[in-house]
Formats: structure tokens, C-alpha cells, sequence
């Protein structure tokens, strides 16, 4: 969808980021900027900085920043186009009617195709499964195994993919859909011995919905002993693992307070039959920071319905760090004796489930309790430690009233001396030691993970480095177009994308006599060529201790950028290299006086 430059600029500038950021977490002043702990990463110590001047946000932890336009895609997992749409109805703007580009149009129609596919394939195999004797191995897994009626397995569109490995791709081929859409759709696999095959093949089957409740992948659980037990669908263009969750389409109806998380789809389908409609599950990988941030769209309180095995155990301790970094509210539910939420509603009930879910413990007691595990607490010296620990695990609560019914709860359930414990917590908290619980260090790891797997190579030459200094220094000293006129212009940034938003600013400026980072941020439609933009234009600028020191810094900046540019310009064919190597050693004698 294409909205003119002027349309986008209204937008952006009736929405101030300040406003719209403070929305979503808390903002406190800090001289001329707003900060907190940044939404997109775990962390302790407030990095994430918010210039009202500039309209952009910036983390110097994690790197994220942009204008409103961004923080609201990142933040709410909406592409360019609905954040456009999204801050305009905030701002009671009534969007044009527009057409879509040929580029868009491609897009969209590959999309709906690649959905298209998908949509065919889950009604073949719910076909296979409720229709024929082929699917009745499945059918009785569905009903015997699990229990599951068939108003169930109609509303999930449970289906049956057949013994054959080519099945679904022979049917599918008579509906006229190339092997590459196929193939792209992630229903097949193409190699040089076996050549096209299913995907999946004698596995009952689970189609995967979006928030909007198209089917966009499949979950498979073997029948048999072959590996792997459950499959997934590959990621795809429709489908991204970390930014979906089964079956939110449905739970975000709920009228039931919050949402249950676990960890398969059979546990989240056995508790909507039961009448929890409320559950959800990540999709075959560890819950992530994207997960969280699309079921804070819906509600701030989940209930942890993981595995009550060792594996379960530090999944929810992961999940739990996770969802306290995007201060949401962290609940678990005991199934013991049994391992998960299936398992407990076959042999204890609804009624029992219900009374779990009241009783479930918040986030930082289970973390007690983990830790209870850990020491013998009839041992002095054991227990000791333990109060150790959980102090330090308490002294991290920044409200005190909160802080002190924790220490309450704690000093009851464990027997310890309240006023004892209460003086531990104290002792930590001045010497500023909070806790690095286990679900804070699994939250923070699983952040790394995020980043590292999202993130291309930040390996850059010095002379980009110093190219995006350079331009920090003209952002945040507008003077320097007219004190550099002459010396430096867009010719000299030679990496594509610094050479690209130098030409933006330098444009702006000559016509505008002023540089709107926030504005420069509109050219880019894709979040993470506005992140790339944003790093470098929303750097604070820490000025040095007086103008001697600041024009030795500048002089040198310049100096770093302009040699690499005539570097660059001497390996080009025919470059006229004597005048400029005369050129490179006038430069050397270069001193700029601010």
C-alpha cells in the first residue's frame, strides 16, 4: 500500500513518540530525553532513551531504535503499512484510498497463494481423516489417544496426512500449483535422490492459524516410531515461528481472564474441549520476546501451564523472565501429579483444573520454590544461603508494597524470621546486588539468542564506523553543512546504506535549513533498514570537554572519513590518481576550528 511522503509526515507528526511510547511503558525524564528499560530486551539498567526533539528512540543495549513509525511495528508486530493505519486512527486521521504498487501487488498475491495452498492442504487432510478409511488410523489416535470429540477435531481442523510421501503433492499438482509454491509454502522437500516429496506424511495433523485465522502452517505428530515425534512446517513468508501463536486467533476472544500457556498444541486442544479457551502454545521452539509482545496485544496476565518434568521446569523459569522483562504479569499452574494439562484433565477434571488455576503461584514464588529445591533446608548452613539468594531475588522489586507482602508470603511459607529476612533485603538492595534469578538469566539468554539469530553481520570497516560519526556530528551540529561545505559531501560516505540517509540529510537540510531524523526515517518501509537508519542518526552526542577538544575530535573524524572516500576513488578504473593523491595530501594538513 503507497501513502504519499505528505500523508506519512502528517501522520508521524500528530503522533508524538513521547506520547505514544508512554502508552506502552513507563517513561521518566532524563534532561532533555525520556527513558526505561528497554520493551525489547531484558535488562535492569534503563538504556532505552526517547528524544521528544528528534521523534526517535534509541537502545544503546540492544541496538533498537526509529520513529513512531517503527517502535509501533516492532512493538506490536504490524507491518509498515498497519502502523501507517494504526497511528492514524489514533490520531483521527482519515486515511486516503489508495492503490497497491506492482511491487506490493506481486507481494500480496504470492502471499495469498502461499495461504491459498495451505488452506487446501488442511482441508485435504481433515478430509483424509473424518472422510475415509486411509484416516482412520488417525482418527482413532484422535478420539482413543486423546479423547477429542468431534465438534473438536472440527474446530481445529484436525486432519491426517497419508502413508504415502507424495500424496499430498500429487493432489495439490492437480489443483495446478507449481512445485515452487509448493515448495515455498513449505509443504514439500526437494532433493537430487528423492526429488519432490511430502513434507509430511503418516502424521496426524495440525493446521496452524494466523491471529486472523488463515492457515498459514502444520504441526505433525507421528504415528509410529519414526523421529522426529511432532514436526513442524518450516518458516516461510507467511509463517515466522517466533511471531505466531497456536491458537490465539481463538483465545483472544476468551471472556476468561488471561491466557494459559504451554508448551504443545495437543495440551492447548485438550483444554479448549474442556472449556479453557483461553490456552495457547508457542510454535514448536522456546517461547521468545516476539511471542510476548503479540499476547500483550490481548492481555498482561498468563497463566504457565508447562511440563511439570525438569525440562518443563526451565522452560517456565525462560518464560517467566521473558514475560517479566515486558512487565507483564507471570502466574504458574501446579499439574503435579501429572506431566502436563492433558494428562491432568483426563485423570482430575475440569473442576480440579479450575482450582489449580486460582491457586497458581506468581512468577518470583515459584522462583522461591526453585530455589527451596536447590538447598536442604533442614541443613543451617543450606538454609542460609537459600535466604541468601531469595533476598537478593526479592531486593530487585521496585515497589515496596509489593516487596514487603513478598517478604511476608516468603517468611510464612519457609519459616524464617520476617524481620530477619526483611534486613537481608535491605542489605542487598543498598549495595545494589538484585537479583540474577534463573528466569532473569534465561530471559536475557533467550534475548541473545533472539538478537543473534535476527541480526546479519555488524562486522564494519573503520571508515563506516566513522562514516556514521561523521553524520551524528551533522545531526546534532547542523552548522557543520555550511563549516564542511566544500570539504565533505555525499560523495565521501561510500557505504551504500550511510551514503543513502547522508543523501537524505544533506537534502533536508539545503532545503529546509534543518535535519528531522524522524522524517529521514519515513523513507524506509522495512524495519530493519529503519533500525539501521535510526542507529545512526539517533546516537547521543557527547560533547567533549570544551571547542579546542571537540575540533581535534571533528578534525579527526573528518580526516578518517574523507582518506578512506579517496581511497576508494583511487582503486576505481581510470581513477585520475595524481591529482588525487594531491588531493589526499592536502588533507592531512586539514584542522577544522569550531
Amino acid at each position: 500500500m503507497y501513502y504519499s511522503d505528505e500523508i506519512i509526515e502528517e501522520v508521524r507528526s500528530r503522533n508524538d513518540i513521547v506520547d505514544v511510547i508512554g502508552q506502552y511503558v513507563s517513561l521518566k525524564r532524563a534532561g532533555s530525553s525520556y527513558k526505561c528499560c528497554c520493551p525489547f530486551h531484558h535488562e535492569k539498567t534503563p538504556s532505552f532513551s526517547v528524544s521528544r526533539s528528534k521523534q526517535m528512540y534509541h537502545c544503546f543495549g540492544c541496538g533498537a531504535g526509529g520513529n513512531v513509525f517503527t517502535f509501533v511495528m516492532q512493538y506490536e508486530n504490524m507491518s509498515f503499512t498497519e502502523a501507517v493505519k494504526y497511528l492514524a486512527d489514533r490520531a483521527g486521521i482519515t486515511l486516503p484510498e489508495v492503490e497497491l504498487t506492482e511491487t506490493e501487488k506481486r507481494e500480496a498475491g504470492r502471499k495469498a497463494e502461499l495461504k491459498e495452498v495451505n488452506r487446501l492442504a488442511a482441508a485435504y487432510f481433515h478430509y483424509l481423516l473424518t472422510r475415509t478409511d486411509r484416516g482412520k488410523i488417525g482418527l482413532k489416535y484422535y478420539k482413543e489417544n486423546r479423547c477429542f470429540t468431534d465438534e473438536t477435531i472440527n474446530k481445529f481442523g484436525l486432519g491426517y496426512a497419508d502413508i504415502y510421501a507424495d500424496d499430498l503433492y500429487k493432489y495439490l499438482k492437480k489443483k495446478g500449483y507449481s512445485d515452487q509454491i509448493i515448495n515455498d509454502a513449505g509443504l514439500v522437500d526437494i532433493d537430487e535422490k528423492r526429488g519432490v516429496h511430502d513434507k509430511f506424511w503418516n502424521r496426524v495433523m495440525v493446521p496452524i492459524l494466523d491471529i486472523n485465522g488463515k492457515v498459514i502452517a502444520f504441526g505433525g505428530r507421528v504415528l509410529g516410531d519414526a523421529k522426529p515425534k511432532y514436526l513442524n512446517t518450516k518458516e516461510t513468508d507467511i509463517f515466522d515461528k517466533s511471531h505466531n501463536i497456536f491458537a490465539l486467533n481463538i483465545a483472544r476472544r476468551s471472556r476468561r481472564r488471561g491466557m494459559i500457556l504451554c508448551e504443545g498444541y495437543m495440551d492447548v486442544i485438550s483444554q479448549h474441549q474442556a472449556g479453557f479457551d483461553n490456552a495457547i502454545a508457542s510454535l514448536g521452539t522456546a517461547f521468545t520476546l516476539g511471542q510476548a509482545s503479540l499476547i500483550k496485544r490481548y492481555t498482561n496476565e498468563v497463566y504457565l501451564a508447562y511440563d511439570s518434568d525438569g525440562a518443563g521446569r526451565a522452560a517456565t523459569m525462560k518464560a517467566i523472565g521473558i514475560l517479566r522483562s515486558m512487565d507483564m504479569l507471570q502466574r504458574v499452574i501446579d499439574l503435579k501429579p501429572y506431566k502436563d494439562p492433558d494428562e491432568f484433565l483426563k485423570n482430575l477434571g475440569t473442576e480440579a483444573y479450575e482450582e489449580r488455576i486460582r491457586d497458581a503461584i506468581p512468577g518470583r514464588m515459584f522462583e522461591v520454590e526453585h530455589l527451596s529445591e536447590i538447598y536442604n533446608m533442614n541443613d543451617p548452613e543450606e538454609k542460609t544461603r537459600f535466604v541468601n539468594e531469595t533476598a537478593k531475588l526479592l531486593c530487585g522489586i521496585r515497589d515496596v508494597s509489593e516487596r514487603s507482602n513478598y517478604i511476608d508470603a516468603v517468611s510464612r511459607k519457609y519459616i524464617i524470621d520476617r524481620e530477619l529476612l526483611k534486613q537481608v533485603v535491605t542489605k542487598y538492595g543498598m549495595v545494589g546486588i538484585s537479583s540474577s534469578s534463573v528466569a532473569d538469566e534465561a530471559a536475557q539468554k533467550a534475548q541473545e539468542k533472539e538478537e543473534r539469530s535476527r541480526e546479519h553481520s555488524k562486522k564494519k570497516d573503520p571508515n563506516q564506523t566513522s562514516e556514521e560519526i561523521l553524520l551524528t556530528w551533522y545531526v546534532n551540529r547542523p552548522q557543520l553543512f555550511e563549516k564542511l561545505n566544500g570539504i565533505i559531501s555525499t560523495d565521501d560516505f561510500v557505504d551504500e546504506k550511510v551514503h543513502f540517509i547522508a543523501e537524505k540529510i544533506f537534502e533536508q537540510y539545503k532545503n529546509e535549513g534543518e535535519v528531522s531524523p524522524a522524517r529521514i526515517i519515513n523513507c524506509f518501509t522495512d524495519a530493519d533498514e529503519q533500525r539501521i537508519a535510526a542507529n545512526i542518526m539517533s546516537n547521543e552526542f557527547n560533547s567533549l570537554s570544551g571547542p579546542e577538544e571537540e575540533s581535534k575530535a571533528l578534525t579527526d573524524i573528518v580526516k578518517r572519513v574523507k582518506t578512506a572516500s579517496i581511497d576508494y576513488r583511487l582503486r576505481q578504473p581510470g581513477a585520475d590518481i595524481i591529482s588525487i593523491a594531491r588531493e589526499k595530501n592536502g588533507i592531512q594538513k586539514l584542522r577544522i576550528i569550531l
